[in-house]
């Protein structure tokens, strides 16, 4: 019988979530600009597809995390789980320092965090 793991599922439908907002969110107030900017083309393409990246990131991972939390998870999974779990706090930590060091709001460990913690109390129930 296959389990469901409500804590992946909450990271999962986070995950695609902010997978979206970057997608089109960013793809409107940074990318845009950028795009139409007196920047060499060169540039504006290499920054494009590095901002692209972190999206395939962010798609994939809700993938493998709304899908893992629909079904048993292996030894294997759950390693993979783990560094999805560290990944997503780690990525959260530039953004939540910047904010207090500069004294304003960058918002986006706002979502990464929840992700990540919601991974390894996921990973948590697994293991108990």
């Amino acid at each position: 019988m296959k389990r469901r793991n409500a804590f992946l599922l909450i990271a999962g439908i986070l995950n695609l979530f902010t997978a979206f907002l970057h997608l089109i969110g960013g793809q409107i107030e940074l990318i845009n600009p950028m795009m139409e900017s007196h920047l060499i083309h060169q540039v504006k393409f290499e920054l494009l597809g590095a901002w692209h990246m972190p999206t395939i990131i962010l798609f994939y991972t809700s993938y493998i995390l709304i899908k893992s939390g629909l079904s048993d998870i292996s030894i294997e999974k759950r390693e993979l789980l783990s560094f999805i779990a560290y990944l997503y706090v780690f990525f959260a930590i530039p953004s939540f320092t910047l904010s207090i060091v500069e004294g304003q709001l960058i918002p986006q460990w706002i979502l990464l965090l929840p992700i990540g913690i919601f991974t390894y109390l996921g990973l948590k129930k697994i293991i108990s």
